[in-house]
């Protein structure tokens, strides 16, 4: 059974960090890209950020340089470090993991920025 359970989710000022983590169990991990996305109330899901089995990683623009993606094989778990935090940051935070076409999805840490 694929699971991926993110947690580190909260309630921080703005100009807070929080990192959030996501464990994935029942994967081969080491070949998925692994994603953040994430969801504000009334949009669509977007993509925050996503990190390649090679480490290479893409940023989407407003994450940029606030952001970091990492990932530790070791442990099947993929990290989202997030500083300098704004209120529009508030959304729901998935993780993803995706090889070919397979693609798993959490079910959501909840990240409240207030200002």
């Amino acid at each position: 059974q694929v699971q991926l359970v993110e947690s580190g989710g909260g309630l921080v000022q703005a100009g807070g960090s929080l990192r959030l983590s996501c464990a994935a169990s029942g994967i081969p991990f080491i070949v998925y890209t692994m994603g953040w996305y994430r969801q504000a109330p009334g949009k669509q899901r977007e993509l925050v950020a996503t990190i390649t089995i090679a480490n290479s990683t893409n940023y989407e623009d407003s994450g940029k340089g606030r952001f970091t993606i990492s990932r530790d094989n070791t442990k099947s778990t993929v990290y989202l470090q997030m500083s300098s935090l704004k209120p529009e940051d508030t959304a729901v935070y998935y993780c993803s993991g995706s090889y070919f076409n397979r693609s798993y999805w959490g079910k959501g840490t909840l990240v409240t920025v207030s200002s």
